[in-house]
């Protein structure tokens, strides 16, 4: 099921819908973190306490929930990125270098381990 999306259509959608509401002036990059740790955190709260086969469980009954809640969470990175004129492609494509030289395949295939320990 891959789909391309343009992320610039998808940030100036939630732009469009946080200045319709006006919005913004509650929106300063502290508030804004909080917001994204504060969904990660509702993501989160599917998965406490159960074991994998109760998770597996849980998304397959509960999966439009832990979808909204994925996608609050992807709305307050977009609009962060927007507000601080982050570009996230660039951004990502960039860690992923990083991430690549830390974590070299032939090295880090199979293992859980921290870069510094491989």
């Amino acid at each position: 099921m891959e789909r391309n999306i343009d992320l610039t259509e998808v940030t100036r959608d939630i732009v469009a819908f946080r200045d319709e509401r006006d919005w913004k002036q509650f929106h300063n990059p502290k508030d804004l973190a909080i917001s994204l740790v504060l969904e990660a955190g509702e993501v989160l709260e599917h998965f406490q306490w159960k074991n994998s086969e109760e998770m597996a469980t849980h998304v397959e009954s509960h999966k439009e929930d832990v979808a909204d809640e994925l996608s609050d969470t992807l709305y307050w990175v977009l609009l962060m990125a927007n507000d601080l004129n982050i570009d996230l492609v660039a951004a990502l494509e960039k860690k992923m270098e990083k991430n690549r030289a830390k974590y070299p395949a032939d090295k880090a295939r199979g293992s859980h381990k921290k870069y510094t320990e491989l």
